[in-house]
């Protein structure tokens, strides 16, 4: 089974290119995690990706936010939110059993600088997610969170630690909520496979950054022990982001293949 997790920056802006990639990859994506839709659910592009053979369940916001999990295996279970209206006004999160592991999309707050409500309402976020993961689950269970995370959780994650030093995405506090996000019982899929690679997941559209290859790695798979062991590899492909046509989203989709025996 290969899982993908993907910011597409606006699916009605994107959709052409994604379809365009599947195409390219062979069909061969099973479950489609996307984040940052921009678009209400009844916008969301169903007939398109339905007709690739996957059932999609969508959680949509207006101009911002969205997230959508579709998926060639039955999805169960599916869970919009956390259940908490404060947490939920921005469509972040989305849920659903596949086969006999859980899976989480989420879009997590892009954050502030230090001091701002941004930056406060992202540790927040993290704390609180921390939290519905202690009262919902439990780390033995096999589950996979994927998902833009907004956070280069270390300096390798980074094209220059000096250029980006204490930046959004990068100050302490927000590496901190991420390490005890792990800490939970989670592993940084990627990192485990690939200790001392760099492969971002996102490069800003100024001044050509991709073809630099100054880039941040903000977009994660996180597994449980159980799931873990059942990963067979994990990369970030390049080809949909060095589109010039259609214009490609500031993110990379980063792929995963799950055995299923």
């Amino acid at each position: 089974m290969k899982i993908c997790t993907y910011n597409v920056n606006s699916i009605r802006a994107r959709k052409d290119l994604v379809l365009q990639w599947l195409d390219h990859r062979g069909q061969d994506i099973d479950v489609l995690c996307l984040q940052e839709l921009k678009a209400v659910d009844g916008l969301f592009p169903r007939p398109e990706f339905e007709g690739l053979g996957f059932t999609c369940a969508v959680s949509g916001q207006k101009a911002y936010n969205g997230v959508a999990i579709c998926a060639k295996p039955a999805l169960q279970e599916v869970r919009k939110g956390f259940g908490d209206p404060k947490w939920d006004e921005q469509k972040r999160s989305i849920a659903a059993r596949i086969s006999d592991f859980t899976l989480y999309n989420l879009y997590v707050p892009h954050g502030g600088e230090r001091g701002q409500d941004k930056f406060l309402f992202k540790l927040g976020w993290y704390e609180h997610l921390i939290r519905f993961l202690g009262e919902n689950h439990r780390p033995d269970e096999p589950m996979l969170l994927v998902g833009d995370f907004n956070i280069a959780h270390a300096d390798p994650d980074v094209y220059s630690a000096e250029a980006l030093f204490d930046t959004i995405g990068t100050m302490p506090e927000e590496r901190e909520a991420f390490s005890s996000l792990l800490g939970w019982g989670l592993t940084d899929v990627l990192r485990h496979f690939h200790p001392d690679s760099r492969q971002f997941t996102w490069w800003g559209y100024m001044g050509g950054a991709i073809w630099r290859d100054e880039g941040m790695r903000i977009d994660y798979a996180l597994a449980t022990p159980a799931l873990l062991e059942r990963i067979v590899e994990i990369g970030v492909d390049l080809w949909p982001r060095k589109r010039r046509s259609p214009t490609p989203s500031d993110h990379a989709p980063l792929v995963l293949t799950l055995d299923e025996a």
